[in-house]
Protein backbone atom coordinates (compact mmCIF):
# COMPACT_ATOMS: atom_id res chain seq x y z
CA UNK A 1 0.00 0.00 0.00
CA UNK A 2 1.43 3.14 -1.38
CA UNK A 3 -1.20 5.57 -1.24
CA UNK A 4 -3.47 6.78 1.36
CA UNK A 5 -5.98 10.02 1.34
CA UNK A 6 -7.04 12.27 3.57
CA UNK A 7 -10.02 13.53 3.25
CA UNK A 8 -10.69 17.57 4.21
CA UNK A 9 -12.67 17.58 7.44
CA UNK A 10 -13.58 21.08 7.18
CA UNK A 11 -13.82 23.94 4.47
CA UNK A 12 -15.07 27.26 3.49
CA UNK A 13 -15.06 30.15 1.35
CA UNK A 14 -14.81 33.92 2.67
CA UNK A 15 -15.49 36.62 0.82
CA UNK A 16 -15.60 40.91 0.19
CA UNK A 17 -17.24 40.77 -2.61
CA UNK A 18 -20.51 43.41 -2.73
CA UNK A 19 -24.20 41.46 -2.96
CA UNK A 20 -26.05 42.48 -5.77
CA UNK A 21 -26.85 45.76 -4.66
CA UNK A 22 -23.37 46.68 -5.17
CA UNK A 23 -23.49 48.80 -2.19
CA UNK A 24 -22.93 46.18 0.59
CA UNK A 25 -20.47 43.95 1.18
CA UNK A 26 -20.91 39.92 2.16
CA UNK A 27 -18.00 40.40 4.62
CA UNK A 28 -20.48 38.35 7.28
CA UNK A 29 -21.42 36.20 4.97
CA UNK A 30 -20.64 32.33 5.37
CA UNK A 31 -20.32 29.31 3.12
CA UNK A 32 -19.35 26.05 5.07
CA UNK A 33 -21.94 23.69 3.67
CA UNK A 34 -21.90 24.56 0.37
CA UNK A 35 -20.41 22.04 -2.07
CA UNK A 36 -18.33 24.69 -3.91
CA UNK A 37 -14.98 26.51 -2.87
CA UNK A 38 -14.70 29.27 -4.87
CA UNK A 39 -11.54 31.68 -5.76
CA UNK A 40 -11.53 35.46 -7.43
CA UNK A 41 -10.41 38.86 -8.33
CA UNK A 42 -13.29 41.32 -9.21
CA UNK A 43 -12.11 44.51 -10.70
CA UNK A 44 -14.19 47.64 -10.87
CA UNK A 45 -17.49 46.09 -10.83
CA UNK A 46 -19.04 47.82 -7.82
CA UNK A 47 -17.22 51.29 -8.81
CA UNK A 48 -14.05 52.51 -10.70
CA UNK A 49 -11.31 51.05 -8.90
CA UNK A 50 -13.15 48.65 -6.23
CA UNK A 51 -12.14 45.17 -5.84
CA UNK A 52 -13.91 42.50 -4.59
CA UNK A 53 -11.78 38.78 -3.25
CA UNK A 54 -12.95 35.30 -2.29
CA UNK A 55 -10.53 33.08 -0.75
CA UNK A 56 -10.74 29.61 0.31
CA UNK A 57 -10.00 27.79 3.92
CA UNK A 58 -9.33 23.99 3.96
CA UNK A 59 -8.55 21.92 6.94
CA UNK A 60 -7.53 17.88 6.83
CA UNK A 61 -7.12 15.64 9.62
CA UNK A 62 -3.22 15.70 10.77
CA UNK A 63 -2.77 15.36 14.24
CA UNK A 64 -4.55 13.19 16.39
CA UNK A 65 -4.77 9.87 18.35
CA UNK A 66 -7.52 7.62 16.21
CA UNK A 67 -7.39 6.19 13.11
CA UNK A 68 -8.08 8.42 10.08
CA UNK A 69 -5.29 11.07 11.19
CA UNK A 70 -1.89 11.19 9.76
CA UNK A 71 0.07 11.06 12.80
CA UNK A 72 -2.07 8.39 14.07
CA UNK A 73 -1.24 6.37 10.94
CA UNK A 74 2.32 6.71 11.16
CA UNK A 75 2.77 5.61 14.00
CA UNK A 76 0.78 2.65 13.66
CA UNK A 77 3.02 2.25 10.95
CA UNK A 78 0.57 2.98 8.02
CA UNK A 79 2.68 5.79 6.22
CA UNK A 80 6.24 6.30 6.92
CA UNK A 81 8.66 8.34 8.75
CA UNK A 82 9.66 11.65 7.87
CA UNK A 83 11.49 11.59 4.47
CA UNK A 84 10.04 8.31 3.07
CA UNK A 85 6.80 9.83 2.02
CA UNK A 86 5.54 12.61 0.59
CA UNK A 87 2.11 15.01 0.97
CA UNK A 88 -0.18 16.33 -1.99
CA UNK A 89 -2.87 18.54 -1.41
CA UNK A 90 -4.99 17.77 -4.32
CA UNK A 91 -8.35 20.03 -5.23
CA UNK A 92 -10.54 19.25 -8.30
CA UNK A 93 -12.24 21.49 -11.02
CA UNK A 94 -15.63 22.27 -10.96
CA UNK A 95 -17.33 23.29 -14.34
CA UNK A 96 -19.29 25.90 -14.23
CA UNK A 97 -21.03 28.33 -17.20
CA UNK A 98 -19.59 31.29 -15.87
CA UNK A 99 -16.67 32.93 -16.96
CA UNK A 100 -12.86 31.14 -16.45
CA UNK A 101 -9.73 33.05 -15.56
CA UNK A 102 -6.46 31.76 -17.48
CA UNK A 103 -3.12 32.21 -17.00
CA UNK A 104 -3.12 32.63 -13.36
CA UNK A 105 -1.54 31.27 -9.88
CA UNK A 106 -3.11 30.02 -6.50
CA UNK A 107 -1.07 30.59 -3.43
CA UNK A 108 -1.61 27.60 -1.02
CA UNK A 109 -0.48 29.00 2.80
CA UNK A 110 -0.97 27.45 6.03
CA UNK A 111 -3.60 29.27 8.41
CA UNK A 112 -2.37 30.68 11.42
CA UNK A 113 -5.48 30.35 13.85
CA UNK A 114 -8.30 28.30 14.52
CA UNK A 115 -11.60 29.17 12.56
CA UNK A 116 -15.05 27.54 12.18
CA UNK A 117 -16.69 25.92 9.15
CA UNK A 118 -19.75 27.73 9.76
CA UNK A 119 -23.42 26.19 8.33
CA UNK A 120 -23.88 28.94 5.43
CA UNK A 121 -24.60 27.77 2.05
CA UNK A 122 -25.34 31.03 0.21
CA UNK A 123 -23.03 31.74 -2.42
CA UNK A 124 -24.72 34.43 -4.28
CA UNK A 125 -25.95 37.32 -1.73
CA UNK A 126 -23.71 35.28 0.90
CA UNK A 127 -26.92 35.78 3.43
CA UNK A 128 -25.59 33.35 5.75
CA UNK A 129 -23.90 34.73 8.40
CA UNK A 130 -21.49 32.71 10.37
CA UNK A 131 -18.36 32.13 11.21
CA UNK A 132 -15.71 32.05 9.38
CA UNK A 133 -15.98 34.87 7.16
CA UNK A 134 -13.89 37.26 5.94
CA UNK A 135 -14.14 39.65 9.35
CA UNK A 136 -14.79 36.52 12.22
CA UNK A 137 -12.60 33.60 12.47
CA UNK A 138 -14.36 31.80 15.14
CA UNK A 139 -17.76 32.00 17.34
CA UNK A 140 -18.07 30.53 20.90
CA UNK A 141 -21.12 31.44 22.22
CA UNK A 142 -21.53 34.54 22.19
CA UNK A 143 -17.37 36.10 21.97
CA UNK A 144 -16.35 36.12 18.48
CA UNK A 145 -12.91 36.24 17.95
CA UNK A 146 -11.57 38.33 14.65
CA UNK A 147 -8.87 37.95 12.41
CA UNK A 148 -6.19 39.79 12.90
CA UNK A 149 -6.27 40.90 9.22
CA UNK A 150 -9.49 40.82 7.39
CA UNK A 151 -9.92 38.35 5.06
CA UNK A 152 -7.86 35.57 7.06
CA UNK A 153 -4.21 35.33 9.06
CA UNK A 154 -1.56 33.47 7.07
CA UNK A 155 1.81 32.65 7.60
CA UNK A 156 4.34 32.95 4.60
CA UNK A 157 7.37 30.99 4.63
CA UNK A 158 9.60 29.19 2.21
CA UNK A 159 8.92 25.92 3.32
CA UNK A 160 5.08 25.78 3.63
CA UNK A 161 4.03 28.44 1.10
CA UNK A 162 3.55 27.32 -2.05
CA UNK A 163 2.18 27.94 -5.82
CA UNK A 164 -0.13 26.21 -8.02
CA UNK A 165 0.01 27.79 -11.84
CA UNK A 166 -2.94 27.75 -14.50
CA UNK A 167 -2.59 27.74 -17.84
CA UNK A 168 -6.15 27.21 -19.14
CA UNK A 169 -7.97 28.16 -15.97
CA UNK A 170 -9.68 24.30 -15.82
CA UNK A 171 -6.80 22.60 -14.32
CA UNK A 172 -7.31 20.42 -10.69
CA UNK A 173 -4.72 21.22 -8.41
CA UNK A 174 -1.93 19.18 -7.28
CA UNK A 175 1.28 20.49 -4.96
CA UNK A 176 3.69 19.10 -3.34
CA UNK A 177 2.58 20.18 0.45
CA UNK A 178 5.05 17.83 2.24
CA UNK A 179 7.35 19.99 4.55
CA UNK A 180 4.03 21.69 5.50
CA UNK A 181 2.65 17.89 6.78
CA UNK A 182 5.74 17.20 8.29
CA UNK A 183 5.42 20.60 10.30
CA UNK A 184 2.30 20.17 11.12
CA UNK A 185 2.96 16.26 12.49
CA UNK A 186 6.10 17.34 14.51
CA UNK A 187 3.77 20.21 16.77
CA UNK A 188 3.89 19.64 19.61
CA UNK A 189 1.06 22.06 20.84
CA UNK A 190 -2.07 23.43 19.39
CA UNK A 191 -1.69 26.97 20.65
CA UNK A 192 1.73 28.36 19.29
CA UNK A 193 3.72 28.30 16.07
CA UNK A 194 7.31 27.16 16.76
CA UNK A 195 9.55 28.47 13.50
CA UNK A 196 12.66 27.44 15.62
CA UNK A 197 11.67 23.86 15.91
CA UNK A 198 10.12 24.13 11.83
CA UNK A 199 6.66 23.09 13.85
CA UNK A 200 3.69 24.85 13.00
CA UNK A 201 -0.13 24.16 14.37
CA UNK A 202 -2.64 22.19 11.75
CA UNK A 203 -5.14 25.25 11.08
CA UNK A 204 -5.19 24.41 7.75
CA UNK A 205 -4.60 26.28 4.71
CA UNK A 206 -5.58 29.31 2.34
CA UNK A 207 -5.64 29.09 -1.38
CA UNK A 208 -6.34 32.53 -3.03
CA UNK A 209 -4.96 34.34 -5.99
CA UNK A 210 -1.72 35.76 -6.09
CA UNK A 211 -0.94 39.13 -4.22
CA UNK A 212 0.07 40.77 -7.75
CA UNK A 213 -2.88 39.17 -9.29
CA UNK A 214 -5.55 40.14 -6.16
CA UNK A 215 -4.60 44.03 -6.90
CA UNK A 216 -4.36 43.73 -10.11
CA UNK A 217 -6.30 46.56 -12.74
CA UNK A 218 -8.34 43.32 -14.20
CA UNK A 219 -10.77 40.08 -13.26
CA UNK A 220 -10.14 37.15 -12.83
CA UNK A 221 -13.38 35.59 -12.25
CA UNK A 222 -13.74 32.67 -11.04
CA UNK A 223 -12.00 29.57 -10.14
CA UNK A 224 -14.10 26.45 -8.56
CA UNK A 225 -13.62 23.51 -6.87
CA UNK A 226 -15.56 21.02 -5.50
CA UNK A 227 -16.02 20.73 -1.55
CA UNK A 228 -16.04 18.43 0.89
CA UNK A 229 -19.89 17.92 0.80
CA UNK A 230 -19.93 17.31 -2.81
CA UNK A 231 -21.86 14.20 -3.74
CA UNK A 232 -18.60 13.61 -6.09
CA UNK A 233 -16.63 10.93 -3.79
CA UNK A 234 -13.22 11.10 -5.69
CA UNK A 235 -13.85 14.94 -6.64
CA UNK A 236 -13.02 16.08 -2.41
CA UNK A 237 -10.40 17.78 -1.33
CA UNK A 238 -8.08 15.30 0.18
CA UNK A 239 -4.03 15.77 1.29
CA UNK A 240 -2.77 11.96 -0.35
CA UNK A 241 0.72 10.40 1.21
CA UNK A 242 2.54 8.99 -1.16
CA UNK A 243 5.98 6.41 -1.16
CA UNK A 244 7.50 3.83 -2.80
CA UNK A 245 6.51 0.46 -0.94
CA UNK A 246 8.19 -1.79 -3.27
CA UNK A 247 10.10 -4.67 -2.32
CA UNK A 248 12.82 -6.32 -4.50
CA UNK A 249 13.07 -9.93 -3.05
CA UNK A 250 15.50 -10.98 -5.39
CA UNK A 251 15.35 -15.37 -4.14
CA UNK A 252 13.75 -15.53 -7.21
CA UNK A 253 16.35 -14.15 -9.30
CA UNK A 254 19.27 -14.37 -7.56
CA UNK A 255 22.46 -14.03 -10.37
CA UNK A 256 26.43 -14.82 -9.85
CA UNK A 257 28.45 -11.66 -10.31
CA UNK A 258 29.85 -11.12 -13.71
CA UNK A 259 32.68 -9.14 -14.38
CA UNK A 260 30.55 -8.16 -17.35
CA UNK A 261 28.31 -6.09 -15.07
CA UNK A 262 28.47 -3.14 -13.39
CA UNK A 263 28.94 -3.56 -9.10
CA UNK A 264 25.33 -2.34 -8.40
CA UNK A 265 23.51 -5.06 -11.22
CA UNK A 266 25.52 -7.79 -9.29
CA UNK A 267 24.12 -7.32 -6.15
CA UNK A 268 21.14 -9.78 -4.91
CA UNK A 269 18.46 -8.33 -2.41
CA UNK A 270 17.03 -11.06 -0.26
CA UNK A 271 13.95 -10.79 2.92
CA UNK A 272 13.02 -12.53 5.56
CA UNK A 273 9.83 -12.60 6.51
CA UNK A 274 8.90 -13.17 10.24
CA UNK A 275 5.54 -14.16 10.81
CA UNK A 276 4.67 -15.95 14.52
CA UNK A 277 0.72 -17.35 14.29
CA UNK A 278 0.19 -15.60 10.81
CA UNK A 279 1.89 -11.84 12.01
CA UNK A 280 4.75 -10.40 11.62
CA UNK A 281 6.34 -9.80 14.40
CA UNK A 282 10.09 -8.76 15.70
CA UNK A 283 12.71 -11.26 16.25
CA UNK A 284 13.67 -11.78 19.94
CA UNK A 285 17.64 -10.05 20.88
CA UNK A 286 18.05 -8.21 17.12
CA UNK A 287 18.90 -5.36 17.29
CA UNK A 288 22.31 -2.68 17.13
CA UNK A 289 24.40 -4.78 19.67
CA UNK A 290 23.49 -7.63 18.14
CA UNK A 291 22.52 -7.28 14.63
CA UNK A 292 21.42 -10.79 12.51
CA UNK A 293 23.39 -12.01 9.67
CA UNK A 294 23.17 -14.12 6.29
CA UNK A 295 25.20 -16.65 5.52
CA UNK A 296 25.56 -19.01 2.48
CA UNK A 297 26.59 -22.39 2.25
CA UNK A 298 26.53 -25.03 -0.41
CA UNK A 299 24.23 -28.43 -0.58
CA UNK A 300 23.78 -31.88 1.37
CA UNK A 301 24.75 -34.82 -1.33
CA UNK A 302 21.16 -34.66 -2.18
CA UNK A 303 21.16 -31.00 -2.61
CA UNK A 304 18.57 -30.49 -0.16
CA UNK A 305 19.84 -28.83 3.31
CA UNK A 306 23.62 -26.90 3.69
CA UNK A 307 26.37 -28.25 4.47
CA UNK A 308 30.30 -27.52 4.59
CA UNK A 309 31.57 -24.40 5.72
CA UNK A 310 29.95 -20.54 4.82
CA UNK A 311 31.15 -19.69 1.22
CA UNK A 312 32.76 -16.45 0.16
CA UNK A 313 31.05 -12.98 -0.43
CA UNK A 314 32.08 -10.55 -2.82
CA UNK A 315 32.67 -7.14 -1.10
CA UNK A 316 29.56 -4.53 -1.49
CA UNK A 317 26.19 -4.43 -0.18
CA UNK A 318 25.68 -5.92 3.01
CA UNK A 319 29.15 -7.15 3.12
CA UNK A 320 31.86 -5.47 4.87
CA UNK A 321 35.37 -5.92 3.41
CA UNK A 322 36.52 -7.09 7.21
CA UNK A 323 33.88 -10.26 7.09
CA UNK A 324 33.72 -11.92 3.72
CA UNK A 325 31.56 -14.73 4.90
CA UNK A 326 28.89 -13.02 6.41
CA UNK A 327 26.34 -9.98 5.56
CA UNK A 328 24.61 -7.55 7.72
CA UNK A 329 21.18 -7.66 7.86
CA UNK A 330 19.24 -4.97 8.09
CA UNK A 331 15.79 -4.00 9.88
CA UNK A 332 13.02 -2.65 7.24
CA UNK A 333 9.57 -2.85 8.93
CA UNK A 334 8.35 -5.12 12.02
CA UNK A 335 9.14 -8.34 11.29
CA UNK A 336 11.06 -7.81 8.07
CA UNK A 337 15.00 -8.23 7.67
CA UNK A 338 17.02 -7.67 4.35
CA UNK A 339 20.41 -8.05 2.96
CA UNK A 340 22.21 -7.35 0.03
CA UNK A 341 24.96 -9.30 -1.37
CA UNK A 342 27.04 -10.81 -4.42
CA UNK A 343 28.41 -13.62 -5.06
CA UNK A 344 31.11 -15.32 -7.49
CA UNK A 345 29.96 -18.98 -7.19
CA UNK A 346 30.96 -21.57 -9.64
CA UNK A 347 29.71 -23.54 -12.61
CA UNK A 348 28.86 -26.65 -10.39
CA UNK A 349 27.36 -24.94 -7.59
CA UNK A 350 23.50 -25.25 -8.82
CA UNK A 351 21.73 -24.36 -5.17
CA UNK A 352 23.01 -22.20 -2.11
CA UNK A 353 21.18 -22.27 1.04
CA UNK A 354 21.05 -18.89 2.79
CA UNK A 355 21.09 -19.27 7.19
CA UNK A 356 20.05 -16.09 8.51
CA UNK A 357 21.42 -16.39 12.20
CA UNK A 358 22.71 -13.67 15.12
CA UNK A 359 26.46 -14.82 16.70
CA UNK A 360 24.77 -17.38 18.56
CA UNK A 361 21.44 -19.08 17.21
CA UNK A 362 20.24 -20.10 13.37
CA UNK A 363 16.84 -18.49 12.44
CA UNK A 364 16.26 -19.34 9.54
CA UNK A 365 17.45 -21.60 6.53
CA UNK A 366 16.11 -21.15 2.61
CA UNK A 367 17.24 -21.72 -0.62
CA UNK A 368 18.18 -19.85 -3.63
CA UNK A 369 18.64 -21.12 -7.25
CA UNK A 370 21.21 -18.61 -8.94
CA UNK A 371 21.40 -18.02 -12.28
CA UNK A 372 23.91 -16.40 -14.91
CA UNK A 373 23.66 -12.55 -15.09
CA UNK A 374 25.01 -12.44 -18.70
CA UNK A 375 24.50 -14.81 -21.56
CA UNK A 376 28.29 -15.82 -23.39
CA UNK A 377 28.01 -15.71 -27.05
CA UNK A 378 26.59 -16.30 -29.34
CA UNK A 379 24.02 -17.09 -26.31
CA UNK A 380 20.23 -16.86 -26.85
CA UNK A 381 19.15 -13.64 -28.84
CA UNK A 382 18.32 -10.30 -27.13
CA UNK A 383 14.79 -9.15 -27.88
CA UNK A 384 14.21 -5.50 -27.19
CA UNK A 385 10.71 -5.30 -27.59
CA UNK A 386 9.78 -8.36 -25.38
CA UNK A 387 5.90 -8.71 -24.68
CA UNK A 388 4.69 -10.13 -21.76
CA UNK A 389 1.60 -12.26 -20.48
CA UNK A 390 -0.01 -11.08 -17.64
CA UNK A 391 -2.71 -12.49 -15.34
CA UNK A 392 -3.77 -11.12 -11.47
CA UNK A 393 -4.02 -14.79 -9.74
CA UNK A 394 -5.52 -14.16 -6.91
CA UNK A 395 -8.72 -10.97 -7.41
CA UNK A 396 -11.69 -11.18 -6.39
CA UNK A 397 -15.12 -10.59 -7.65
CA UNK A 398 -15.68 -8.28 -5.02
CA UNK A 399 -14.16 -6.87 -1.54
CA UNK A 400 -15.73 -4.01 0.60
CA UNK A 401 -14.48 -0.69 1.56
CA UNK A 402 -13.40 -2.70 4.97
CA UNK A 403 -10.77 -4.57 2.94
CA UNK A 404 -8.01 -2.03 4.31
CA UNK A 405 -5.09 -3.96 2.74
CA UNK A 406 -5.91 -6.27 -0.06
CA UNK A 407 -2.58 -8.26 -1.57
CA UNK A 408 -3.21 -8.83 -5.37
CA UNK A 409 -0.40 -11.57 -7.15
CA UNK A 410 0.40 -10.38 -10.71
CA UNK A 411 2.01 -13.47 -13.19
CA UNK A 412 4.61 -12.56 -15.65
CA UNK A 413 5.74 -14.84 -18.29
CA UNK A 414 7.38 -14.16 -21.65
CA UNK A 415 4.58 -14.16 -24.72
CA UNK A 416 6.78 -16.34 -26.85
CA UNK A 417 7.16 -18.90 -24.17
CA UNK A 418 7.50 -22.04 -25.92
CA UNK A 419 7.11 -25.18 -23.73
CA UNK A 420 8.75 -28.60 -23.98
CA UNK A 421 7.41 -31.58 -23.54
CA UNK A 422 8.28 -32.03 -20.11
CA UNK A 423 6.98 -28.51 -19.02
CA UNK A 424 3.50 -29.14 -20.85
CA UNK A 425 3.84 -32.84 -18.45
CA UNK A 426 4.27 -30.79 -15.59
CA UNK A 427 1.85 -27.83 -15.75
CA UNK A 428 4.69 -25.67 -14.45
CA UNK A 429 5.08 -22.26 -16.71
CA UNK A 430 8.42 -19.96 -15.41
CA UNK A 431 7.32 -16.92 -14.00
CA UNK A 432 9.61 -14.04 -15.34
CA UNK A 433 9.66 -11.01 -13.61
CA UNK A 434 9.41 -7.29 -14.60
CA UNK A 435 12.34 -5.58 -12.46
CA UNK A 436 9.79 -2.02 -12.97
CA UNK A 437 5.93 -2.78 -13.18
CA UNK A 438 3.71 -0.20 -12.26
CA UNK A 439 -0.27 0.05 -11.61
CA UNK A 440 -3.17 2.14 -12.19
CA UNK A 441 -7.12 1.95 -11.27
CA UNK A 442 -9.86 3.56 -13.00
CA UNK A 443 -13.77 3.56 -12.22
CA UNK A 444 -14.74 1.07 -15.09
CA UNK A 445 -17.95 3.09 -16.09
CA UNK A 446 -16.71 6.15 -16.61
CA UNK A 447 -12.52 5.96 -16.97
CA UNK A 448 -12.05 8.50 -14.32
CA UNK A 449 -8.61 7.73 -13.06
CA UNK A 450 -8.61 6.93 -9.27
CA UNK A 451 -4.87 6.46 -9.11
CA UNK A 452 -2.19 6.89 -11.72
CA UNK A 453 0.68 5.28 -12.81
CA UNK A 454 3.34 6.04 -9.83
CA UNK A 455 6.04 6.84 -12.54
CA UNK A 456 7.73 9.87 -11.12
CA UNK A 457 10.08 10.59 -8.21
CA UNK A 458 7.72 8.84 -5.47
CA UNK A 459 6.82 5.45 -7.66
CA UNK A 460 3.88 5.22 -5.53
CA UNK A 461 2.68 2.23 -7.43
CA UNK A 462 5.37 0.19 -8.27
CA UNK A 463 4.89 -3.48 -7.79
CA UNK A 464 7.09 -5.77 -5.54
CA UNK A 465 8.12 -8.93 -6.39
CA UNK A 466 9.57 -12.14 -4.29
CA UNK A 467 9.81 -15.47 -5.21
CA UNK A 468 6.26 -16.13 -6.08
CA UNK A 469 5.92 -13.28 -8.30
CA UNK A 470 5.06 -9.68 -8.13
CA UNK A 471 2.74 -7.89 -6.10
CA UNK A 472 1.00 -5.17 -4.82
CA UNK A 473 -1.05 -3.72 -1.86
CA UNK A 474 -4.47 -1.99 -2.75
CA UNK A 475 -6.49 -0.36 -0.09
CA UNK A 476 -10.09 -0.07 -0.27
CA UNK A 477 -11.05 2.04 2.19
CA UNK A 478 -10.24 4.46 0.13
CA UNK A 479 -13.00 3.50 -3.25
CA UNK A 480 -16.00 4.54 -3.22
CA UNK A 481 -18.54 1.41 -2.72
CA UNK A 482 -21.25 0.31 -5.38
CA UNK A 483 -18.52 1.03 -7.93
CA UNK A 484 -16.75 -1.03 -10.55
CA UNK A 485 -12.62 -0.61 -10.94
CA UNK A 486 -10.59 -1.62 -13.57
CA UNK A 487 -6.45 -2.57 -13.07
CA UNK A 488 -4.30 -1.66 -15.90
CA UNK A 489 -0.30 -2.22 -15.70
CA UNK A 490 2.73 -0.78 -17.45
CA UNK A 491 6.06 -2.06 -17.40
CA UNK A 492 9.16 -0.36 -18.21
CA UNK A 493 11.12 -1.83 -20.46
CA UNK A 494 14.27 -0.52 -22.11
CA UNK A 495 14.14 2.04 -21.44
CA UNK A 496 10.46 3.09 -22.18
CA UNK A 497 7.00 2.38 -20.66
CA UNK A 498 4.83 0.14 -22.19
CA UNK A 499 1.01 -0.76 -21.00
CA UNK A 500 -0.17 -3.81 -20.89
CA UNK A 501 -3.20 -4.78 -23.22
CA UNK A 502 -5.21 -6.50 -20.42
CA UNK A 503 -7.37 -5.84 -17.90
CA UNK A 504 -8.54 -7.18 -14.51
CA UNK A 505 -11.87 -5.77 -12.99
CA UNK A 506 -13.31 -5.92 -10.00
CA UNK A 507 -16.71 -4.76 -7.56
CA UNK A 508 -16.42 -2.71 -4.33
CA UNK A 509 -19.35 -3.44 -2.17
Amino acid sequence: MAIKRYTADADTTITNAYKANLSTRGVSGNMGQSDILEVFSIYSQASTGSSELERILIKFPVTGTTAGYISYDRTQGDIPSSGSVSFYLRLFNAAHSQTTPKDYNLIVDPVSQSWDEGLGLDMEEYSDEDAANWITASVDGSSATLWTTAGGDYLVDSSSSFTASFATGFEDMELDITTLVEQWISSSNNNQTDFDMGQKSNYGVSVHLKSSEETAEKSYYTKKFFARGSQFFFKRPVVEARWDSSRKDNRGSFYYSSSMAPAADNLNTIYLYNYVRGQLKNIPGIGASDPIYISLYSGSAANSLPSGSKLLLSTGGSVDSGDLYNATGGFVSTGIYSASLAFTGSGSLTRVFDVWHSSSVEYFSGTIDPKNLTQTWPGQAFNPSQQYVSKITNLKSSYTTKNKLARLRLYTRKKDWNPNIYSVASAVAPIDLVNDAYYKLIRATDGLEIISYGTGSDNNTRLSYDASGSYFDLDMSILEADSSYTIKFVYYLNGQYAEQSEEFTFRVE
